[in-house]
């Protein structure tokens, strides 16, 4: 089997992630922060290892602002609706997620104003637009690092400085790029970042991330919920103190040890070397899709420019068919359809059919992109 839908989800996960989740279940299941016990502190001890990975990793000074979340769309969720309010004006583009998109079409019927600026159609957005865009209200400018149809990585750190001189806040939706691109938030501006732990880090499903820099008063992000949080338990009022202010109930213990395998497989690899495979990749797939006539590839055709992450057309196909037949006929495992981006469809002229779409991980080989690729090819003959 050739899998190549890493986009959604990696896989499969390092043998290490397993043998976290495993070893938390026996050794250290207890609640942490809620007991004082040695499988309470363990716990406790596990969670907070992984708090400071997560920092270590995105250049984030304060392990305390590293928040866990049920996956990305949870902490883009918490962002924009605890920073967004009636009258707000918000900027984002033409590339985003549902899980961007939704939450703002929700924000825009209580009375935020949201701008959908129009990207290339290839994917590129010039920040020039986003100034452009900018008004006295504008609170927050939202943007995708890279896309999950094209994979074109958009300019994050000029886009948060152009967001700075106006007075708004950056959110920097990373679900694509965590992991497989350097970040470092407080270099580059960022003032939160929302990513998955199930993709290109690596970790089980069910994790997620949101970072809030150092410079931002968490105090502008209200606590979506109450609950228990093991610390200031004498008072009956949400405690302010950061993470517990976000992460009120027992945490994913189990998941969170497992995505601090992911993570620490991640940087035993490097992720400049991890971004070497993937462009290498990337240039092998579009250089053997392109040459399939009546096939055509979406985006920048720049691996330089883009992640792991190739979507194309064929004439007189559809995309549901083609995905079926590589799954069926040649163990290809492909996404197909809108992948939950109808803006990023429109953009790029692929709505309503949508694309195939190929993602290759860090598990991919260059024998398996020859072979998916000699697989649509047949497929396409025929």
């Amino acid at each position: 089997m050739i899998y190549l839908d890493n986009a959604a989800t990696s896989w499969p996960k390092p043998p290490g992630v397993a043998g976290a989740m495993r070893d938390f279940l026996e050794h250290a299941g207890g609640n942490p922060g809620r007991s004082g016990h040695r499988l309470s502190l363990e716990a406790a001890r596990v969670v907070y290892g992984v708090r400071e990975q997560v920092a270590e990793l995105f250049g984030l000074s304060d392990p305390s602002r590293v928040i866990f979340t049920q996956n990305a769309t949870h902490a883009l969720n918490l962002a924009l609706h605890g920073l967004l309010h009636p009258g707000d004006h918000v900027v984002t583009s033409g590339m985003e997620h549902n899980s961007v998109m939704r939450p703002l079409r929700a924000l825009e019927a209580e009375g935020v104003e949201v701008t959908v600026l129009p990207c290339a159609l290839d994917g590129s957005l010039d920040p020039t637009d986003v100034e452009a865009a900018i008004r006295p209200s504008t609170t927050l400018v939202a943007l995708t690092h890279a896309g999950n149809v094209v994979g074109t990585i958009l300019p994050a750190a000029e886009t948060a400085a152009v967001a700075h001189r106006h007075g708004a806040l950056f959110l920097l939706d990373a679900a694509q790029t965590a992991g497989v691109l350097p970040i470092d938030v407080q270099r580059m501006g960022v003032d939160l970042l929302a990513c998955s732990g199930h993709k290109g880090l690596l970790g089980p499903p069910g994790t997620g991330i949101l970072l809030i820099s150092p410079s931002l008063d968490p105090a502008r992000i209200p606590a979506p919920m109450q609950g228990g949080t093991g610390s200031n338990s004498e008072f009956e009022e949400q405690p302010t103190i950061l993470p517990d202010k976000y992460e009120s109930g027992t945490p994913n213990g189990v998941g969170i040890a497992g995505l601090g395998a992911g993570i620490e497989r991640v940087r035993e690899r490097g992720v400049e070397a991890i971004r070497e495979h993937d462009m290498a990749l990337t240039a092998a797939l579009i250089e053997g899709l392109s040459a399939i006539p009546g096939l055509t590839v979406h985006g920048t055709l720049d691996p330089s420019r883009s992640t792991a992450v190739v979507s194309f057309t064929v004439r007189g196909m559809e995309v549901s068919d083609l995905g079926l037949r590589l799954d069926e006929e040649y163990d290809v495992l492909a996404r197909v359809g809108l992948h939950c981006a109808p803006a990023a469809h429109r953009t790029i002229g692929t709505f309503p059919g949508g694309t195939v779409r190929f993602a290759p991980g860090p598990f991919t080989s260059l024998a398996d992109i020859e072979a998916a690729v000699r697989a649509v090819a047949e497929i396409v003959r025929r």
